[in-house]
């Protein structure tokens, strides 16, 4: 099968993979295991470990820490993730990360969210390349984010795991409707993508790479707690339950408790500040608390049925590009 390589050159690697800057479960180690197999790590947020030397360590201070410890395990590029919705607090916590980057030489931007003037001027004044993914994603965004110098467009369906998309569209249907809608910048597939034929569908719907998270959660390098990454092997996309409307877990004792408040007619937003009071993703995800945490994943997992390398799972995913 013959790939365009735009995504490669515009990033300087090998295969046009981004592993997705899952929160919480990302740490220097896997980041640099997936840049140095030849795609693209990126670095998440909360990444790193919460303490040190029994210090409470503050999330900006970790960026740097992480990003230095990157540097020290790859050569390779590596991205940051940059969170974008037009808050002063946001944008100035963005600026922090820009600046800690540049001081460890990382020039990829992936940006989730909004477009955000701001800090897409911050980010071009620092040399940097610019990875967008809409939280909502829309021909229309697409196209304010190509005018406004997106290098990249990443096209993300309701399959994905994490905070979902508004819309109902699917990654099959949302990836042609933004590679048809933008004019010369190319386009990624995220959401359910966890085996090569999940690759080779995103490339046959116009994509030029492909964006991935869950897959890399059941790796060796992954942070994740064992009993998170057994669930997943283990687990089914028809096992999923909404927690909210933009939320979905595997059945934990928490998110089976948020499912049926949801259906009770509860609102989705204080079930959320509730799952954000207890510690986000990073309860179960992280810690391993299966009780009081939830697990998101994408719909896609009953295609994953092992835990190993992220090196081994790189070369599955582009097994094509070795041909």
């Amino acid at each position: 099968m013959l790939y365009n390589n735009n995504i490669c050159r515009i990033l300087g690697i090998k295969y046009p993979l981004i592993q997705a800057p899952m929160n919480w479960i990302n740490n220097a180690e896997m980041v640099a295991a997936v840049s140095n197999a030849g795609a693209l790590g990126v670095l998440g947020p909360n990444a790193g470990p919460k303490e040190i030397d029994g210090r409470r360590v503050r999330t900006e201070e970790r960026i740097s820490i992480e990003l230095s410890k990157v540097r020290r395990l790859t050569s390779a590029p590596v991205g940051i993730n940059i969170f974008s919705d037009h808050d002063d607090a946001t944008r100035a916590y963005a600026m922090k990360t820009i600046a800690a980057s540049k001081a460890n030489d990382v020039n990829v931007y992936c940006l989730v969210g909004t477009f955000d003037e701001v800090i897409y001027k911050a980010i071009k004044e620092a040399g940097g390349i610019i990875v967008h993914r809409e939280l909502n994603p829309t021909p229309e965004s697409a196209r304010v984010a190509e005018e406004n110098g997106a290098d990249i467009i990443v096209a993300t369906g309701v399959d994905e795991g994490g905070m979902l998309p508004s819309g109902c569209m699917g990654t099959f249907t949302i990836v042609p409707t933004i590679v048809d809608a933008v004019k010369s910048v190319p386009v990624m597939a995220a959401g359910g993508i966890n085996d090569i034929r999940g690759v080779r569908a995103a490339f046959a719907l116009g994509a030029q790479g492909v964006y991935v998270g869950t897959r890399f959660i059941a790796s060796v390098e992954c942070p994740a707690a064992a009993c998170v990454k057994d669930m997943i092997v283990a687990g089914s996309g028809e096992e999923l339950i909404s927690v909210a409307p933009n939320e979905r877990s595997l059945p934990t004792a928490a998110a089976i408790e948020y499912h049926k408040r949801l259906m009770s007619g509860e609102s989705a937003d204080a079930i959320h500040k509730d799952i954000m009071a207890r510690g986000g993703l990073g309860v179960a995800m992280l810690d391993g608390d299966i009780v009081r945490g939830i697990v998101s994943v994408n719909t896609g997992i009953s295609a994953i049925r092992s835990i190993k390398p992220v090196a081994d799972i790189v070369e599955e995913l582009m097994a094509d590009f070795n041909a």
